[in-house]
């Protein structure tokens, strides 16, 4: 048997989010003293007596993942956390709370994927699902009904970066007698960014795909919550429905959630300034981006976000063909879905991303183009973008 290492232990609820990046949830190894987890590759453990062991079987538990778990959980202001095999089953675990007859007010924004599950899987078991301009108080006030059980907020959402009000909602929600769950999709943000829980809401997703894994190269989904009884339910999704990740993209998660503070600066001050830069082309219609002053809801993102992102749309003059030239005509900006990756990445939503809202309420104009925003040097971000507008 390994002999068992001493472990120096602190106290990671006094720590800033710097260092709960790096440190909550993750100890070193108790066995060898490894300062990374380890990757437990392993589907079964042994255990000493029948029914006495702190890991059983796998989709049940790993302690790869549980490190992951415990971080997501420390860097939202949360009690729990849970990791899921992608984004889309992160949301999909989320969902199960409700019950046929129950009503979800969703953002009028959302990801293709977040429309495609409400509409086109949910709604077959009788989950209604509606969508609102979350930006609007008075409209979602209106759109709530009596048996709106959960308000389902992207912000910012994907790919029109509106930003919604996350504690003015809560304190709505709060003035109704159902009292409906708030979910926050904080993807776009990251909790580096913004921390809906400390907001009011109730439930935080993310695709861990994007910003937390930060390199490309993980499919991952986290949930943070405060509620006890709440975090039992979808503890018990979580297992009973298998969409677990594998013990090594929890682990390459874990990699990117390190730097993820150093990587949000500079994601976002390089946005910052590629938005500005466009916003001054003669070639570009309009520019999207919550930390310039021409964004409809600027104040609300100064008040609640700490860095305002990496993700910037755009229009451009002369309609969907102009727009696939230029996103066909960069170099350094690839032709790519996804996003929050060190690397920077264009695409065109209505042809891409967001092709399942087509013919809907949600449908996404074909000359918008969406970019995520590396951390490359910026003059050779806005070099690139220069060349792909002014080429003839």
């Amino acid at each position: 048997m390994p002999r068992k290492h001493v472990v120096r232990t602190h106290t990671i609820r006094r720590m800033n989010f710097e260092t709960l990046a790096i440190h909550a949830g993750q100890p070193p190894d108790p066995a060898y003293g490894a300062v990374m987890t380890p990757i437990y590759q392993t589907s079964t453990y042994a255990q000493n007596k029948i029914g006495e062991a702190a890991y059983d079987y796998a989709r049940t538990a790993n302690p790869t993942r549980t490190a992951l778990q415990d971080c997501i959980a420390a860097l939202e202001g949360g009690k729990h956390g849970l990791a899921f095999a992608s984004g889309m089953a992160a949301i999909d675990c989320v969902i199960r709370l409700l019950r046929p007859g129950d009503h979800v007010l969703a953002s009028n924004d959302v990801y293709g994927g977040t429309y495609r599950i409400f509409k086109r899987v949910y709604e077959d078991y009788g989950v209604q699902a509606s969508f609102v301009e979350m930006s609007d108080l008075d409209a979602v006030r209106a759109a709530m009904r009596p048996n709106t059980r959960m308000i389902w907020i992207e912000t910012p959402t994907n790919p029109l970066l509106k930003v919604a009000d996350i504690a003015a909602i809560a304190h709505l929600r709060d003035a109704v007698r159902a009292a409906p769950q708030i979910v926050v999709d904080n993807t776009f943000a990251s909790p580096y960014a913004q921390q809906p829980l400390k907001l009011g809401a109730d439930i935080v997703v993310h695709s861990a795909t994007k910003y937390l894994g930060g390199h490309s190269d993980v499919v991952n989904g986290l949930v943070a919550l405060n509620d006890d009884a709440t975090f039992a339910r979808l503890k018990f999704l979580q297992n009973a429905v298998g969409a677990v990740p594998g013990p090594f993209d929890c682990f390459l998660v874990l990699r990117g959630i390190k730097t993820l503070h150093v990587r949000m600066e500079r994601h976002s001050a390089n946005a910052m300034a590629v938005a500005a830069w466009l916003e001054s082309h003669p070639r570009v219609e309009r520019v999207i981006y919550p930390g310039l002053p021409s964004h409809p809801q600027h104040a609300i993102a100064r008040r609640q976000m700490r860095v305002f992102g990496g993700m910037v749309s755009f229009v451009v003059k002369g309609g969907p063909e102009a727009a696939r030239r230029v996103a066909e005509g960069t170099k350094l900006f690839a032709l790519a879905e996804s996003l929050g990756g060190v690397e920077s990445l264009i695409e065109l939503p209505a042809a891409m991303t967001h092709m399942s809202v087509a013919n809907s309420p949600l449908e996404v104009s074909p000359a918008l183009i969406r970019l995520s925003v590396g951390i490359e040097h910026v003059d050779d971000l806005i070099a690139d973008l220069k060349e792909a507008l002014e080429a003839r």
